[in-house]
């Protein structure tokens, strides 16, 4: 019988599952063949990583042999969620200005939701106000949308941000330290001169037109903005108005991207808001 067949799998049952609830034996598919049907690697692997302690179900370390049901239960790999639901899909959008990030618009524009196929029905990821375009998830993964947008996590988002006049050294310093706004003061924010009105911004909050706020409140407006990249996802490759599926190491790595909150405040896998930013991932908008 080849290596991972049902005959080895129910050996690894009987010999590794005796203390397991009745209803964790009988209920469910196996961990394993969960873990290997996502992506994570081969049902050897799957099991390895079980033994190895580095898989989770419900905050848990689990024992090889146990069954799982992927409606309910959270897994876990690394401390990071997978995506084992069947039926979720995961698609990365470029959103094009004019379109709204809602899944429904009662004055009837365009919506990134519309951008997708129909089925099934997706929800976008956080917001990109209507003027603004470039890079925003659409997903049925509530899961990752809740680590993607709870304010308790991070995930940093980079623009590249077209504004009026040339900002001097004094209020790019002001957007690195974190800017005055009528709900309270910006986290320091990463910040590269890329031109004289174009700056490359990386922020890790997700409030209302943040970056047009802030570097409106420095004097200098939004005459352009785009998303280029949240967390470590960025496809200069995909036109406006696109979309394309997501990978399943995309997916994980959205996922480990989003970071508590003190984390972030402690620089945690953080660079410092004065650090090198990497090169453009889209030309600089004309």
């Amino acid at each position: 019988m080849p290596e991972g067949g049902p005959d080895r799998d129910d050996d690894i049952q009987v010999d590794h599952a005796g203390d397991l609830p009745e209803t964790a034996l009988h209920t469910g598919e196996r961990l394993q063949k969960v873990l290997a049907r996502t992506g994570v690697g081969s049902r050897r692997v799957c099991e390895d990583l079980i033994v190895d302690g580095r898989v989770t179900v419900n905050g848990e370390v689990p024992v090889l042999g146990r069954r799982v049901d992927t409606e309910v239960d959270v897994i876990e790999l690394d401390g990071v969620p997978l995506p084992v639901r069947p039926g979720l899909v995961h698609y990365l959008v470029n959103k094009p200005a004019g379109v709204v990030s809602t899944a429904e618009d009662t004055h009837g524009r365009p919506t990134v939701v519309g951008l997708v196929p129909p089925e099934p029905r997706v929800f976008p990821v956080g917001r990109l106000d209507m003027d603004s375009e470039g890079l925003i998830v659409v997903t049925n993964d509530g899961e990752l949308t809740h680590r993607l947008t709870h304010p308790s996590y991070g995930v940093p988002k980079e623009y590249l941000v077209q504004v009026e006049g040339e900002p001097s050294p004094g209020a790019v310093r002001r957007l690195r330290e974190g800017v005055e706004l009528d709900d309270g003061t910006t986290a320091p924010a990463r910040v590269a001169v890329v031109a004289p009105s174009l700056l490359r911004m990386v922020i890790h909050e997700g409030r209302n037109r943040q970056i047009r706020r802030m570097c409106e409140t420095v004097g200098h407006p939004v005459a352009r903005l785009v998303r280029t990249r949240i967390g470590p996802l960025a496809d200069p490759s995909l036109t406006p108005g696109s979309y394309r599926p997501l990978t399943f190491d995309e997916v994980r790595g959205l996922a480990a991207a989003a970071v508590p909150a003190d984390d972030i405040a402690e620089g945690d896998r953080r660079p410092g808001p004065d650090g090198p930013l990497p090169a453009d991932p889209v030309p600089p908008p004309g």
